[in-house]
Protein backbone atom coordinates (compact mmCIF):
# COMPACT_ATOMS: atom_id res chain seq x y z
CA UNK A 1 0.00 0.00 0.00
CA UNK A 2 1.44 3.41 -0.43
CA UNK A 3 2.45 6.14 2.28
CA UNK A 4 0.94 9.57 1.66
CA UNK A 5 3.84 11.99 3.94
CA UNK A 6 1.25 14.78 2.91
CA UNK A 7 -1.14 17.41 4.32
CA UNK A 8 -3.55 16.71 1.31
CA UNK A 9 -5.57 14.82 3.72
CA UNK A 10 -6.14 17.92 5.79
CA UNK A 11 -7.96 19.22 2.93
CA UNK A 12 -9.47 17.22 0.75
CA UNK A 13 -10.83 13.64 0.17
CA UNK A 14 -12.27 10.89 2.92
CA UNK A 15 -9.58 9.98 5.88
CA UNK A 16 -9.94 7.12 8.41
CA UNK A 17 -7.78 8.04 11.10
CA UNK A 18 -6.93 6.72 14.48
CA UNK A 19 -3.89 8.77 16.14
CA UNK A 20 -4.37 11.35 18.72
CA UNK A 21 -1.55 13.39 16.80
CA UNK A 22 -3.35 13.51 13.44
CA UNK A 23 -6.49 14.77 15.03
CA UNK A 24 -4.97 17.58 16.92
CA UNK A 25 -3.29 18.93 13.87
CA UNK A 26 -7.17 19.02 12.02
CA UNK A 27 -9.76 20.16 14.69
CA UNK A 28 -10.43 21.34 18.58
CA UNK A 29 -12.74 18.72 19.97
CA UNK A 30 -15.27 21.45 20.18
CA UNK A 31 -15.69 21.44 16.62
CA UNK A 32 -15.92 17.31 16.09
CA UNK A 33 -19.60 15.92 14.30
CA UNK A 34 -21.11 12.97 15.68
CA UNK A 35 -21.90 10.81 13.22
CA UNK A 36 -25.54 11.27 13.76
CA UNK A 37 -24.99 15.19 12.87
CA UNK A 38 -23.15 14.34 9.53
CA UNK A 39 -26.09 12.49 8.40
CA UNK A 40 -28.46 15.31 9.08
CA UNK A 41 -26.05 17.58 7.31
CA UNK A 42 -25.98 15.53 4.54
CA UNK A 43 -29.46 16.84 3.95
CA UNK A 44 -28.15 20.29 3.82
CA UNK A 45 -24.43 20.57 3.99
CA UNK A 46 -23.41 23.66 6.08
CA UNK A 47 -21.59 26.66 3.66
CA UNK A 48 -18.35 26.65 6.20
CA UNK A 49 -17.22 23.68 7.43
CA UNK A 50 -15.84 23.34 11.35
CA UNK A 51 -12.28 22.83 11.40
CA UNK A 52 -9.37 23.89 9.46
CA UNK A 53 -10.14 26.76 8.41
CA UNK A 54 -13.73 25.57 7.24
CA UNK A 55 -12.06 23.12 4.62
CA UNK A 56 -12.25 19.75 7.07
CA UNK A 57 -15.24 18.08 8.80
CA UNK A 58 -14.36 15.32 11.94
CA UNK A 59 -17.17 12.81 12.43
CA UNK A 60 -16.79 10.48 15.53
CA UNK A 61 -18.73 7.86 16.48
CA UNK A 62 -18.18 5.87 12.98
CA UNK A 63 -16.90 2.84 15.17
CA UNK A 64 -19.05 2.60 18.23
CA UNK A 65 -21.99 2.51 14.99
CA UNK A 66 -20.24 -0.95 13.96
CA UNK A 67 -19.82 -2.06 17.33
CA UNK A 68 -23.45 -2.05 17.91
CA UNK A 69 -24.72 -3.34 13.86
CA UNK A 70 -24.19 -6.88 12.99
CA UNK A 71 -21.89 -7.95 10.32
CA UNK A 72 -24.75 -7.85 7.89
CA UNK A 73 -26.08 -5.12 9.23
CA UNK A 74 -23.14 -3.20 9.16
CA UNK A 75 -22.41 -3.82 5.65
CA UNK A 76 -25.75 -2.66 4.04
CA UNK A 77 -25.49 0.57 6.54
CA UNK A 78 -22.11 1.31 5.31
CA UNK A 79 -22.99 0.41 1.42
CA UNK A 80 -25.99 2.36 1.69
CA UNK A 81 -26.59 4.97 4.06
CA UNK A 82 -22.58 5.96 4.96
CA UNK A 83 -21.80 5.71 1.31
CA UNK A 84 -24.82 7.92 0.23
CA UNK A 85 -23.59 10.73 3.02
CA UNK A 86 -19.73 10.40 2.21
CA UNK A 87 -20.51 10.97 -1.98
CA UNK A 88 -22.96 13.70 -0.93
CA UNK A 89 -20.55 15.47 0.82
CA UNK A 90 -18.03 15.16 -2.22
CA UNK A 91 -20.77 16.56 -4.68
CA UNK A 92 -21.48 19.40 -2.30
CA UNK A 93 -17.77 20.34 -1.69
CA UNK A 94 -16.64 19.75 -5.39
CA UNK A 95 -13.57 17.71 -3.57
CA UNK A 96 -12.53 20.96 -2.43
CA UNK A 97 -12.95 19.35 1.22
CA UNK A 98 -11.79 16.99 3.81
CA UNK A 99 -14.20 14.25 5.32
CA UNK A 100 -12.99 12.63 8.18
CA UNK A 101 -13.53 9.80 10.57
CA UNK A 102 -12.17 9.83 13.71
CA UNK A 103 -11.92 6.22 14.63
CA UNK A 104 -9.54 6.74 17.96
CA UNK A 105 -7.50 3.33 19.09
CA UNK A 106 -8.32 1.49 15.66
CA UNK A 107 -5.22 0.58 14.09
CA UNK A 108 -6.08 -2.45 15.61
CA UNK A 109 -9.37 -3.23 14.22
CA UNK A 110 -8.60 -2.28 10.79
CA UNK A 111 -6.50 -4.74 8.94
CA UNK A 112 -4.94 -4.18 5.33
CA UNK A 113 -4.30 -7.70 3.00
CA UNK A 114 -0.48 -6.81 2.33
CA UNK A 115 -0.97 -8.84 -1.48
CA UNK A 116 -4.41 -7.49 -2.02
CA UNK A 117 -4.43 -4.31 -0.49
CA UNK A 118 -7.85 -4.91 0.77
CA UNK A 119 -9.28 -3.32 4.04
CA UNK A 120 -11.16 -4.94 6.81
CA UNK A 121 -13.03 -3.81 9.72
CA UNK A 122 -12.70 -6.44 12.65
CA UNK A 123 -16.08 -6.50 14.46
CA UNK A 124 -16.19 -6.44 17.93
CA UNK A 125 -17.61 -9.36 20.76
CA UNK A 126 -19.38 -11.10 20.19
CA UNK A 127 -18.62 -11.12 16.55
CA UNK A 128 -15.14 -10.49 16.67
CA UNK A 129 -14.50 -13.23 14.65
CA UNK A 130 -15.74 -11.51 11.65
CA UNK A 131 -14.95 -9.01 9.25
CA UNK A 132 -16.04 -6.05 7.86
CA UNK A 133 -15.18 -5.54 3.90
CA UNK A 134 -14.41 -1.53 4.35
CA UNK A 135 -12.80 -1.69 0.77
CA UNK A 136 -15.51 -3.71 -0.94
CA UNK A 137 -18.43 -1.42 0.37
CA UNK A 138 -16.88 2.44 0.81
CA UNK A 139 -14.35 2.16 -2.49
CA UNK A 140 -15.00 -0.63 -4.18
CA UNK A 141 -11.63 -2.18 -4.10
CA UNK A 142 -10.20 1.05 -5.96
CA UNK A 143 -6.14 0.05 -5.66
CA UNK A 144 -4.85 3.37 -5.99
CA UNK A 145 -5.95 4.19 -2.65
CA UNK A 146 -6.53 4.14 -0.03
CA UNK A 147 -3.17 5.44 1.01
CA UNK A 148 -1.55 5.02 4.29
CA UNK A 149 -1.18 8.14 6.54
CA UNK A 150 2.04 8.97 7.31
CA UNK A 151 3.23 12.03 10.09
CA UNK A 152 6.54 11.82 9.39
CA UNK A 153 8.99 10.18 7.03
CA UNK A 154 9.67 6.09 8.38
CA UNK A 155 6.55 7.03 11.07
CA UNK A 156 3.81 4.39 11.43
CA UNK A 157 0.22 4.74 10.21
CA UNK A 158 -1.94 7.09 11.62
CA UNK A 159 -4.53 7.02 9.04
CA UNK A 160 -5.78 6.02 5.84
CA UNK A 161 -7.23 8.31 2.83
CA UNK A 162 -8.66 8.15 -0.28
CA UNK A 163 -8.78 11.37 -2.56
CA UNK A 164 -12.58 10.54 -4.03
CA UNK A 165 -14.78 7.53 -3.83
CA UNK A 166 -17.13 6.59 -6.71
Amino acid sequence: MKQLLDSVWQRRGISWIWDDEALAAVTKPSEVFSLRQLMRAAKDWPDDLPSNGGNTLIVAGLDACLDLLTPSDADNWLGSELKSAILSFQDAYSGEAALIFWLPKSERRIHTDMATDAIRWRCAAPHSNENIEFGRILWGEAREYPQEIIMSEGGKPVGLFHLRIT
